[in-house]
């Protein structure tokens, strides 16, 4: 092994794990594959002395080798001096024997997630370490609690959950069970506050709180790819253009390790009971197969090599995707509604230079909703996204109306009125008798069956769910739904339109949530169990969630700004369509909608807002 820090075995009992103790100085890292080596360099870059230990002498030499080149980068960018740099390298040490940890005053164990290969670290760092030094688990799956029990002084183990990478992500889940010693909780807060993290203090569950909402929305994805309801690429755009997320959900199983991910769920799934958890057979039989993902060069996707992160074409890659071919002429399109998003869809195709209809229930209204278009349009002008002149052509391109009659000549009629089944039937009756024969009809409904609305028409062949996201002439993202009666040429349009605009289409079928909110609202759901259960406060699973996830907003900043009523109704209706007894709301969720705290729109949510 190279040179040691001596600072000599301390001979304190466990009761020295008091609030006074010294801070933590000599840290040992016991397994240095990625998590490992990253959280070795933050601890050095923080001035501790860091004992590095792995079985395997090349894990070894790959530490240091990937803290040379590591700190040798932030010299480069004038992070950190020559000087500095040569002491972080100083302050490594590597080895072989466990034996070297004997100095620690802290252990951060981060071997495979497998018990019985932490428990035996564990019980041979019993008979190395000082009785009061720290030992914690990076485990995000396995029972913290059990391996303290089983250990020679339970009041000194808790679990310390880095994120992937350690250096860059900001929060650490600091994780005690009924048997840590709140001294020793306090230490390593202190300790990850030192190195710039975030701590987040948690009680022992499986996944805690950042991997026990990711993973259950990960194994929906995988279950809906294996369902064959929508394309694995269809699934991952979807998330990432429809909720700002940094990965899709199969990409994201691929990089984290399809059979890691399957371990998580198989705990979190013994800890539940909730069958939401139990892992996707397609799961299973990936990792029967040796195809986990980046580390294996296939999972989900085919890479270039073990552990490349390009994706190659495959069999499962379809050879011609989201087809325009046959697809019907659209010039004029027909928006039905005056509200914020009709108004939206409305300026995209204007914008896009089509001609468009807008009407409202009355003229005044659809005035207004043409008024807020042409706000919107100043805004990209002052921004300087459009021109002056192309914000006047856009305005001259669209006309208000108080009828549907007014429809008569469009190509595509798009509804964009109230989440209401009956009142979008009762509108595409009306669109059935007033457009022209080959005119399509859309519903830009989020949730509502859309044969239903089909149904209503006596040209079910030609009406396909067109699901813009809010707001419309940002968002990207569009779902197309098509359902058993809708037409190839009518899809073909669906995704020609959608070309035309400068949207991403998805495919996907006619059930509740298509795809977005079917995998958002159950994840949101999950969140407001944990806070109604006492798990964590709102505040500290949307700071998971932000700086563990990578997600633009925490789940009870986005069920605020949605609107818990809005939320409810989704998850019923989710509820409904599957039958799942995990996908019920939330009885927090609905106390708080009967209450009339409905999120920013009523000034009281999950949390208060001031009044406009």
């Amino acid at each position: 092994m190279d040179r040691l820090p001596h600072t000599g075995v301390s001979t304190a009992s466990p009761s020295d794990l008091s609030p006074s103790r010294a801070p933590l100085t000599t840290v040992a890292v016991v397994g240095l594959g990625t998590m490992g080596t990253g959280i070795a360099e933050i601890l050095a870059r923080a001035g501790r002395e860091v004992i590095g230990v792995d079985i395997s002498e090349s894990a070894c030499r790959r530490a240091v080798t990937a803290l040379e080149v590591a700190t040798a980068r932030a010299v480069h960018r004038e992070r950190i001096t020559e000087r500095e740099r040569a002491g972080i390298l100083d302050r490594f040490r590597v080895s072989t024997d466990l034996r070297a940890a004997a100095d620690a005053e802290l252990v951060i164990e981060v071997v495979p997630e497998d018990y019985d290969t932490k428990h035996e670290v564990f019980a041979a760092l019993d008979t190395v370490v000082s009785p009061s030094a720290i030992i914690a688990t990076g485990t995000n799956a396995l029972s913290v609690t059990r391996l303290a029990a089983e250990s020679a002084h339970p009041e000194r183990v808790l679990g310390l959950h880095f994120f992937n990478p350690a250096p860059a992500m900001k929060l650490v889940e600091i994780v005690s069970s009924v048997l840590t010693a709140p001294a020793a909780v306090e230490a390593v807060t202190a300790l990850a506050r030192d190195l710039g993290k975030e701590p987040v203090a948690l009680g022992d569950r499986p996944g805690f709180v950042a991997d026990g909402l990711l993973f259950g929305y990960l194994n929906q994805a995988a279950a809906m790819y294996e369902a064959k309801y929508a394309a694995r690429e269809d699934i991952d755009a979807a998330m990432r253009l429809g909720c700002g997320l940094p990965m899709g959900p199969l990409a994201l199983l691929d990089l984290i390790g399809i059979d890691t991910a399957r371990t998580v769920l198989e705990a979190m799934y013994a800890a539940s009971g909730d069958r939401l958890h139990a892992p996707a057979p397609i799961l299973g039989q990936l990792s029967e197969a040796g195809l986990t993902g980046r580390k294996a060069g296939r999972g989900f996707y085919t890479y270039e090599a073990p552990g490349s992160a390009t994706v190659v074409p495959d069999a499962a890659t379809a050879e011609v995707r989201h087809s325009t071919e046959g697809a019907r002429p659209v010039r004029a399109v027909g928006v039905a509604g005056s509200g914020t998003m009709a108004s939206g869809i409305a300026e995209v195709f204007a914008k896009a230079g089509l001609e468009v209809v807008l009407a409202g229930r009355t003229l005044e209204k659809a005035e207004r909703a043409k008024a807020r278009i042409g706000k919107s349009l100043e805004r990209s002008v002052s921004k300087g996204r459009m021109t002056e002149r192309a914000r006047e052509q856009a305005l001259e391109r669209i006309t208000a109306a108080d009828a549907l009659d007014a429809f008569a000549e469009v190509d595509l009629a798009v509804e964009a009125v109230a989440e209401d089944l009956v009142v979008k039937q009762e509108l595409f009756k009306v669109l059935d008798k007033v457009c022209k024969p080959g005119a399509v009809l859309a519903t830009t409904t989020s949730s509502l069956p859309v044969v239903a609305c089909a149904r209503a028409t006596s040209r079910p062949q030609d009406v396909v769910g067109l699901h813009f996201f809010n707001p419309a002439p940002a968002m990207k993202l569009v779902e197309v739904v098509r359902t058993v009666l809708t037409a190839d040429d009518v899809r073909a349009t669906a995704h020609a339109v959608c070309a035309a605009v400068g949207k991403h289409p998805v495919d996907c079928g006619d059930r509740a949530g298509f795809i977005v909110n079917a995998l958002l609202f159950p994840y949101l759901n999950n969140a407001v169990k944990m806070v109604q259960e006492h798990y964590a406060t709102p505040d500290a699973i949307d700071a998971a969630m932000k700086l563990g996830g990578g997600y633009p907003m925490g789940p009870f900043e986005l069920l605020d700004v949605v609107g818990l009523d809005v939320s409810l109704a989704i998850e019923r209706v989710l509820h409904r369509e599957f039958r799942e007894p995990g996908l019920a709301p939330a009885p927090l969720l609905e106390h708080l909608v009967a209450a009339g705290c409905l999120g920013r729109k009523t000034g009281r949510g999950f949390r208060e807002y001031a009044k406009a």
